[in-house]
């Protein structure tokens, strides 16, 4: 599920306090020196989204920072790769040609999707306008993604039986209410003046643990892309994108749970709204909260 790189994909890019731009005169090893100080923490981001494609991600936005394309411009050429992976999912019959493309749309445009973020905070910081659009193209790729594989494993009459297409029903609503649910706990942790997920960067003195990395690998949105390779045997996709239905399933019920705890917690934490006293038409006084 991708969004945030905390459960799916990734998602966001942060908006933070002004900061002087990198300068320009950099070069490409340079910008690549420079970008290793600026990365976002690791806790809680899967293990592909966290060592492989923070990584490509990195690369991709040094590169785009020499050529002068600005963070939008980088959304739009990974919802391009993206979107047209997508169709192609949906329109073409399996074939091994069409595993390779469709695994290569998404995966660059996965990394394209960290690029952009990366490239905002070599700029100086990101944008509100920016951030805005790289969450709609993620919430449009989120469901446009499993409902392509609806119409794929429809389309290739290679199903066990048409129970099967629940599957990637059931994926688009877990995907969906996973990103919608980690956008809301960012905006709700910064309306009560905390840092989110999103702000988060990385503290050289604190690794995030490896451990959990790997074990929330079911909801690796990088490790959903890298399925696709399978197309060409549509049999053996549909075992391996069940697999990990049930692990981003099973993950979003439990993270559901430590989500209201938080939410519960932040309930305790916030003083209770002042009391306002209002003279009524008659003179005497009513209180109200």
């Amino acid at each position: 599920m991708p969004g945030t790189e905390q459960v799916t994909r990734p998602v966001g890019r942060r908006i933070t306090a002004a900061r002087p731009p990198i300068v320009t005169t950099m070069k490409y090893r340079e910008s690549l020196h420079a970008l290793k100080s600026r990365q976002k923490s690791g806790k809680g981001a899967p293990a592909y989204s966290r060592f492989v494609n923070r990584r490509l991600g990195r690369y991709l936005a040094a590169a785009a920072y020499q050529v002068g394309l600005t963070p939008n411009a980088v959304t739009a050429l990974s919802a391009l790769c993206s979107f047209a992976a997508i169709a192609m999912l949906a329109v073409l019959p399996p074939s091994i040609p069409l595993a390779i493309t469709v695994t290569a749309g998404l995966v660059l445009g996965y990394a394209l999707d960290s690029a952009d973020g990366q490239l905002a905070r070599l700029s100086g910081g990101g944008s509100r306008s920016g951030e805005w659009l790289d969450h709609m193209v993620d919430a449009v790729k989120i469901s446009s993604l499993h409902l392509a594989v609806l119409v794929f494993l429809y389309r290739s009459n290679e199903l066990p039986g048409q129970a099967w297409l629940l599957v990637p029903i059931g994926f688009t609503v877990v995907a969906a209410v996973a990103f919608f649910g980690m956008i809301l706990n960012d905006q709700l942790r910064r309306v009560s003046g905390l840092a989110s997920g999103q702000d988060a960067t990385a503290d050289p003195a604190r690794a995030a643990s490896t451990i959990r990395s790997l074990l929330v690998i079911p909801t690796d949105y990088g490790v959903l892309c890298l399925i696709f390779l399978l197309l060409g045997w549509p049999t053996a996709f549909l075992a391996a994108y069940t697999v990990l239905f049930a692990g981003s399933a099973g993950y979003l019920l439990l993270a559901c749970v430590k989500w209201f705890r938080d939410m519960r917690a932040l309930d305790a934490d916030t003083p209770p709204a002042p009391t306002v006293r209002t003279t009524g038409t008659a003179g005497t006084e009513r209180t109200s909260s």
